[in-house]
């Protein structure tokens, strides 16, 4: 292959992918009638577009259930501030259980007073939601999955996350067998 067919080859190819890109950036055209010149196209309420559900012939919008505003579900004005989970040596690791709701926003401190080394583990619950991310020290950690959080000294972890799977799971000390060495969340 020559170099003059490799450059061409290589500016139709070019040519080519552009193509849906350039497509996506162009205004919509409405139909041509009686010869008139085409203007861009209004978007349609779901009412124009055939109805409420919006199955019409116009542009589908994505409307949601919910208006959560310009930073949408991780608005700080979504957020729920959960009580704290404590870590430390003969105590018990929440005050009670925690009732979540699906699909909400939530943040919980996690404090360890540096009596002990412990950790929470659970698997099933790291699962079960999505985390947004884990603040220790001021350091943001942006995980793709969680099995447990250790402390070896005292110091606070925050964890923001978004309740997933709906179901019962629990965030307990590793070895331990009693109710008060875990922390229960009922995702509704």
């Amino acid at each position: 292959m020559t170099l003059l067919n490799r450059l061409m080859s290589g500016a139709a190819l070019a040519m080519i992918l552009a193509l849906p890109a350039a497509a996506q950036d162009a205004p919509a055209k409405a139909p041509a009638t009686d010869g008139a010149t085409e203007a861009p196209a209004q978007a349609a309420t779901p009412e124009e577009e055939g109805g409420k559900d919006g199955q019409g012939d116009g542009v589908h919008q994505a409307a949601g259930k919910f208006d959560y505003g310009f930073a949408g579900l991780l608005a700080r004005d979504n957020r729920t501030e959960l009580a704290p989970l404590t870590l430390a040596s003969g105590q018990p690791v929440a005050s009670a259980e925690y009732t979540l709701k699906s699909g909400g926003y939530y943040r919980i401190d996690i404090t360890a007073d540096g009596s002990q080394e412990l950790a929470l583990s659970g698997g099933d619950f790291f699962r079960a939601i999505w985390i947004n991310e884990i603040v220790i020290d001021d350091i943001e950690i942006r995980p793709m999955g969680v099995h447990s959080i250790e402390f070896d000294s005292a110091g606070t972890a925050t964890l923001s996350f978004i309740a997933v799977l709906p179901g019962r799971y629990a965030l307990s000390v590793p070895g331990s067998s009693g109710d008060s060495l875990q922390a229960v969340f009922n995702i509704q």
